[in-house]
């Protein structure tokens, strides 16, 4: 090993050490009812996060007023001029479709908001596995995902754009079944969008299942274990995604009931104290 080599390595571990491998950002989901109601804006958010000192803004795209240029370029200079990457964006694509009829409709869903993706200069989008069908198995399901997934991924690739599944109801309720449609696709571009609150049960294996393939991190302050929401442990779960190797972000997602304008805040600190460690 050269001197280089060397203070690279010493570098490198340094970095880890301090944990600098995560890097805080606010999932827009978490102002659902605001952003529904108009009350807080997308530019809002930006903000928000600038002040925060967070890195990353995980733009969920069901309240866009438009996907103009004019819109998305005007947020995209905001987060620019303001510090704060828009890195990923959410749609509501859903693989697992029966019919080659719709499954040619969310690969059409998945380019148009991957070129969304690209005005807003995000590298990652997110997507879901989809309900199982009905009269159709679990094994059933997820050809249809593969299949569709695959699809997808030539279009996003083209663009870019890495695609991550979540982990999120219907056929990827659970961590097995979303690790064998991302695995079965088979593409560099495919990955996890790992959401830590979303497992039903053995949640700390569940996202250690998951975390070698993660390639965004949704995280909140619950998990759930036996049908019991409890207080996620998130110096346990910065562990294990450390352990598997993931370097990225870490994308607040609140979903409480209590206003989260106050309450987003607060989390994003203590989150940043737990990154610290």
């Amino acid at each position: 090993m050269n001197r280089r080599q060397c203070l690279w390595a010493m570098a490198s571990a340094a970095l880890a050490a301090t944990g600098k491998r995560f890097r805080p950002a606010i999932c827009a989901y978490s102002f659902r009812d605001q952003l529904k109601a108009g009350t807080f804006t997308y530019a809002d958010l930006i903000r928000m996060a600038a002040d925060l000192g967070v890195d990353g803004i995980d733009l969920t795209t069901y309240w866009l007023p438009d996907t103009s240029d004019e819109t998305l370029f005007a947020l995209k200079k905001l987060a620019y001029r303001s510090g704060v990457s828009i890195y990923t964006i959410g749609i509501r694509a859903r693989m697992a479709q029966p019919t080659a009829q719709l499954q040619a409709a969310e690969v059409e869903l998945v380019r148009k908001w991957a070129e969304v993706a690209q005005k807003l200069g995000a590298s990652h989008m997110r997507v879901f596995g989809g309900s199982v069908p009905k009269g159709a198995t679990e094994a059933q399901t997820i050809a249809m995902a593969v299949e569709t997934l695959k699809l997808c991924a030539v279009e996003t690739a083209a663009r870019g754009v890495t695609l991550g599944v979540e982990d999120d109801g219907g056929i990827t309720t659970n961590a097995g079944p979303t690790v064998e449609i991302v695995k079965e696709a088979g593409s560099p571009w495919v990955g996890i969008n790992l959401d830590v609150g979303n497992f039903p049960d053995n949640p700390y294996g569940q996202i250690e299942m998951c975390a070698p393939l993660a390639t965004n991190v949704h995280f909140k302050g619950e998990v759930h274990s036996g049908g019991v929401n409890q207080p996620a442990d998130w110096p346990r779960i910065l562990a294990i995604l450390g352990a598997a190797g993931y370097r990225g972000y870490l994308a607040l997602e609140y979903e409480g009931t209590v206003d989260p304008i106050g309450t987003v805040p607060r989390l994003i600190a203590k989150m940043k104290d737990a990154i610290a460690g």
